[in-house]
């Protein structure tokens, strides 16, 4: 076996030289033939890469329009103050009891609430109420 190895590297590792020079000699001559053309190029690209990035780094986005709630659909669904009070804190995800304590209800009144929401915006769950509350403009 060590018969067969000691070959294998030595015209592994000339076969490896070989191919460096070659490519070192590849290299001597496109960068001899082709040497002003292939720096302008990517120069070029440099340069362009730097513009596109300061471009979407300085531009000015333009601001975001403040959330304007759609009443109309308030009226039209029958959505009361106190059951949009729920399905705001419903959007930010918190859990009945949460919405509860911070709205100075009983869990069961925020049970309540959701039953009419589900109902009133014709969905099954929180995840629905949610997506069709957004769709309608009664959420941001």
């Amino acid at each position: 076996m060590r018969a067969t190895i000691r070959p294998a590297l030595t015209y592994g590792a000339l076969a490896a030289l070989a191919a460096l020079l070659l490519a070192w000699l590849d290299w001597r001559h496109v960068s001899r033939d082709w040497s002003t053309e292939f720096y302008v190029v990517v120069v070029a690209l440099l340069f362009a890469a730097l513009g596109l990035w300061l471009g979407h780094r300085l531009a000015p986005r333009a601001a975001a329009a403040p959330f304007a709630r759609n009443e109309r659909a308030l009226a039209t669904l029958g959505i009361s103050p106190r059951e949009v009070e729920v399905l705001d804190e419903l959007a930010l995800g918190k859990a009945n009891k949460v919405i509860a304590r911070d709205l100075g209800i009983s869990p069961n009144t925020v049970k309540t609430h959701l039953a009419r929401l589900f109902e009133k915006l014709g969905a099954a769950n929180r995840t629905e109420a949610i997506a069709r509350a957004r769709e309608l403009h009664l959420l941001p």
